[in-house]
């Protein structure tokens, strides 16, 4: 995997806008949404299921706009077993929410709640480092991707492998462990890579 996203060249606040738009018009596909329960103050946590991929949205109530949002994508380079348990992540947060720990709560919500969370191919400094953050509390995995098979590539990682487009991490969620996940996948290859620092 390389750490080289940069998403300067998108309007991400007025991709949001939009979206918060959508969520507004009664008859969207996006209005009346249901919301996740949470003890946040001023935000709301809506989600969908479409296509069989799960859809989070920060809303900021007290000012009307959407902070953000992460779509937990299929994993389609994989067979689908290993579908049913894995979730590849991405986010887009207004610029006025950028490190606020809100991304991070997303994640944290899904992991909390069993999703054991993959990373795509590519990811940007932020996404890195939030990443690392996460695998403080929760068990970090490197898996290479060959013949819509996962394969661990062992530790520690070097960084040639590292580099790698066929190199992911996978977060484990919670009730996960290296060899529950081995035994769903038909694997007997994934061990645990320790991140805690």
């Amino acid at each position: 995997m390389r750490i080289d996203v940069a998403l300067a060249h998108r309007d991400i606040d007025a991709e949001l806008g939009m979206l918060h738009g959508r969520m507004q018009r009664p008859g969207d596909a996006l209005h009346g949404l249901p919301a996740i329960a949470t003890t946040w103050h001023d935000f709301v946590l809506r989600y969908r299921e479409a296509d069989g991929q799960f859809y989070v949205y920060v809303e900021d109530t007290a000012r009307n706009r959407l902070a953000g949002s992460t779509v937990f994508h299929r994993v389609f380079e994989i067979d689908r077993q290993a579908e049913r348990y894995l979730r590849s992540p991405h986010s887009r947060y207004a610029s006025a929410y950028t490190r606020r720990g809100l991304g991070s709560a997303v994640y944290r919500w899904a992991l909390h709640a069993g999703m054991c969370l993959m990373s795509g191919p590519r990811q940007s400094v932020a996404a890195h480092r939030l990443w690392m953050s996460l695998a403080r509390s929760h068990e970090l995995l490197f898996v290479q991707m060959r013949d819509r098979q996962l394969h661990c590539i062992g530790s520690p990682i070097e960084p040639a492998m590292f580099q790698d487009l066929d190199t992911r991490m996978v977060l484990l969620g919670a009730g996960w462990s290296p060899d529950r996940l081995a035994r769903q996948l038909a694997s007997r290859q994934i061990q645990q890579v320790d991140e805690r620092k």
